[in-house]
């Protein structure tokens, strides 16, 4: 039904005005009496679910919803229903903020790719802490993806991130710092280890001095070379992180099939997507190497289907999430992936 019908209706609009649309509409078909029940049971997964043990946590499958899908953790319960091992919210800023101008979000159909430049926009962690705090998550893993407000400097960079980690650290399951995002200025130089030592510390700090703890992880770009990766992997490991998720976005335009003046015409942002694909497993392949395996990982980046999965799970990751395949794909392509991974 979503190739057929739903995909060339939500194509039709404006991808941002798309993404809310779909995601309503969703909403609105699990509000129905009857229809509800239909639904969750026509998307759920419990026959396919292969539980993981990682960080000290039960996943119930291998498969997430990447950061930036859900900023605000408006449709955990929606996306819950969908089949998805775990769901990664945010990435959210201690004050709201709007975020870059619109349009911010493009397609390139003929890549399966997105462009977005959207700035983290997000009501501000206090907002979300609100709507967590009625969320009954059940079985599902929440994820925290962190960052920082546009107006902060780097050099405070590091009061945001602790703000956001205090805030949500009842309600959520693991954390994710995300200094990766090409869509806040200066926001990449934070991956330089000694600024991001400067970060992290204090967050470990704090995980080692509650009797609950929270994983931490680190979400890197795709665009950093070997030497910068293995710098941050040598800080990681010293400071006892938990994980790392490879990757973000990326910056480049290299070998892509949409037309060269609409790729200029769109301008900055990061791109995801089936592009993304073969990167991001060069670097989880790298990561693993480099680490002897010691680090966990989590793989996302380019998976529309259960190959591109499984290579990233053959590569070293244990865990992997999806963002652009599932605006490609549909919700269908749950099912089909934890079948073939």
């Amino acid at each position: 039904m979503y190739n057929w019908f739903l995909k060339p209706f939500l194509f039709f609009f404006y991808p941002e005005v798309s993404h809310h649309l779909a995601l309503r509409l969703f909403r609105f078909l699990l509000a129905i009496p009857g229809l509800s029940h239909l639904t969750k049971a026509y998307y759920s997964t419990d026959k396919l679910n292969k539980k993981i043990e990682l960080f000290g946590l039960e996943f119930k499958n291998a498969l997430g919803l990447a950061a930036g899908f859900d900023k605000d953790g408006k449709y955990l319960e929606l996306m819950s229903a969908m089949g998805f091992g775990f769901l990664e919210i945010g990435t959210v800023t201690p004050k709201p903020q709007l975020g870059n101008p619109k349009p911010r979000l493009f397609r390139l159909t003929k890549d399966k790719a997105l462009i977005n430049r959207m700035g983290f926009n997000n009501d501000g962690v206090d907002a979300l802490v609100g709507r967590l705090r009625h969320f009954d998550k059940g079985d599902v893993i929440i994820g925290g993806n962190i960052g920082k407000n546009k107006s902060t400097p780097n050099e405070d960079a590091y009061k945001d991130y602790l703000y956001c980690f205090e805030r949500l650290h009842e309600y959520v399951d693991y954390f994710v710092v995300n200094v990766s995002s090409p869509n806040t200025p200066g926001l990449r130089d934070l991956q330089q280890t000694s600024a991001l030592r400067k970060i992290l510390e204090p967050l470990v700090n704090h995980h080692f001095q509650e009797k609950t703890r929270r994983p931490i992880l680190l979400k890197i770009a795709p665009d950093l070379i070997d030497e910068s990766i293995g710098d941050i992997l040598d800080l990681l490991v010293d400071l006892k992180m938990d994980g790392i998720i490879a990757t973000n976005t990326t910056i480049s335009r290299a070998d892509l099939q949409s037309d060269h003046s609409e790729i200029e015409s769109i301008g900055a942002g990061g791109l995801s997507g089936a592009p993304l694909q073969d990167r991001s497993t060069e670097v989880i392949s790298y990561i693993n190497e480099r680490t002897k395996n010691k680090l966990p990982i989590i793989g996302v980046g380019g998976i529309l289907k259960a190959e591109d999965a499984r290579e990233k799970l053959d590569k070293g990751a244990s865990l992997v999430q999806v963002y652009s395949g599932f605006i490609y794909e549909g919700p269908a392509m749950i099912k089909n992936i934890l079948r073939g991974i």
